[in-house]
C-alpha cells in the first residue's frame, strides 16, 4: 500500500487533482467528506458537538449548521481546539478503516486540507501540494463560492502559507493554468512520484 497525502490552500484546486488521481486508479480518502459524515444527524459525533457547543449550532432540520459553528470556532482558538478534539479522532478512525478496506497494493490518496498544520506529513510516502496564486484563489472563493472577500482572506490566513506547504512537499502541483495543463502535471507526477514505487506502472 502506497500512501499519498494531498493538500493545498483553500480553493487551490485540490478536488480537481484528487479526481485526476482517482482516474489513474488511486483510492481517495477525503478528510472533508469524512468530517461531514462523522457529524451527520444521528451520529455520536454530532451529539458530542451539540453537548460541547449547545443546540444553537443545529439547523431547523436537526443537521449541523456549519456556518453557525464555523463563525463560532473561527473567531475563538479555544473553541476550535475543542471542536477539533471531538472531530479529528473520529475522522482519523474512519480514514484508518477506509485504508484497511482498500485492495492490497492500492495507491491511497488522502485529501487533507490541514495536513501541514496538523503535523501529519510523516504519515505519508509522498506529500503532494496543490498551489495556485493568491489572487486566483481569492477570485474562486468570492466568485465561485460566494464568499465575502474578508472571510476568504481570513480563511487563507488561518492556513499554512504556500512556503510552509512547499517545504514539506515531495511535489508541488501548480494549478494556475488550464485544466489540461493541470491534467498533464498530475500525469507527470503519477509517472515520477507514484508509479515507480508501486505496481501501477502505465
Amino acid at each position: 500500500m502506497f500512501n499519498v497525502g494531498l493538500t493545498g490552500g483553500i480553493a487551490a484546486g485540490k478536488s480537481a487533482v484528487a479526481r485526476m488521481l482517482v482516474d489513474r486508479g488511486a483510492v481517495l480518502i477525503d478528510a472533508d467528506a469524512i468530517a461531514r459524515a462523522v457529524v451527520a444527524p444521528g451520529t455520536p459525533g454530532l451529539e458530542a458537538v451539540v453537548a460541547a457547543f449547545g443546540p444553537g449550532i443545529l439547523a431547523a432540520d436537526g443537521s449541523l449548521d456549519r456556518p453557525a459553528l464555523g463563525a463560532l470556532v473561527f473567531a475563538d482558538a479555544a473553541a476550535r481546539e475543542k471542536l477539533n478534539s471531538i472531530v479529528h479522532p473520529l475522522v482519523r478512525a474512519e480514514a484508518a478503516r477506509l485504508r484497511a478496506a482498500a485492495p492490497a497494493g492500492a495507491v491511497i490518496v488522502q485529501d487533507i486540507p490541514l495536513l501541514v498544520e496538523t503535523g501529519q506529513t510523516k504519515d505519508f510516502d509522498k506529500v503532494l501540494v496543490v498551489a495556485a496564486p493568491l489572487a486566483e484563489r481569492l477570485r474562486r472563493m468570492v466568485e465561485d463560492r460566494g464568499m465575502a472577500e474578508a472571510d476568504a482572506l481570513a480563511r487563507i490566513a488561518a492556513q499554512a502559507t504556500d512556503e510552509q506547504r512547499a517545504a514539506v512537499a515531495d511535489a508541488v502541483i501548480n494549478n494556475s493554468g488550464t485544466l489540461e495543463q493541470l491534467h498533464q502535471r498530475v500525469n507527470e507526477i503519477w509517472e515520477t512520484h507514484i508509479a515507480p514505487f508501486t505496481n501501477h506502472a502505465h
